[in-house]
């Protein structure tokens, strides 16, 4: 892969890590805090119905798993941040066959080539 390739990835890369810090950080500032009345905008001094709470826990869940998701990709962005410094990026983790530039444009953090990728989804 050419300078200017590895240049144009690693743009693209940073860009991604930037947007996701920025979403995760939303996520889980807001998530935490929030109290339950806050979340359910009760102002009251009434008890939430038990069917509220469980909405709201599982809104709450719901958003900590997505935070927890992005947080995975923003370490598989850091991975291939540091392949493009050793000048390993763009190869399979797998079978060291070149990742297509169509798929790296598409998942520029991607780790396997497609048929690595579908042995591994097949397991």
């Amino acid at each position: 892969m050419t300078k200017r390739e590895l240049e144009k990835y690693k743009i693209l890369l940073i860009k991604k890590r930037e947007e996701l810090v920025s979403n995760v950080g939303h996520i889980t500032g807001e998530t935490r805090r929030l109290s339950q009345k806050d979340a359910a905008g009760d102002l009251s001094g009434y008890t939430l119905h038990m069917a509220d709470m469980a909405s709201d826990n599982y809104e709450r869940e719901f958003s900590l798993n997505l935070a927890s998701g992005e947080h995975k990709t923003l370490i598989m962005i850091d991975e291939a941040l540091k392949r493009i410094k050793e000048n390993n990026y763009g190869k399979c983790l797998s079978c060291e066959k070149k990742i297509s530039k169509r798929r790296l444009a598409a998942i520029p953090h991607a780790q396997l080539c497609i048929p690595c990728k579908k042995k591994e989804e097949e397991k």
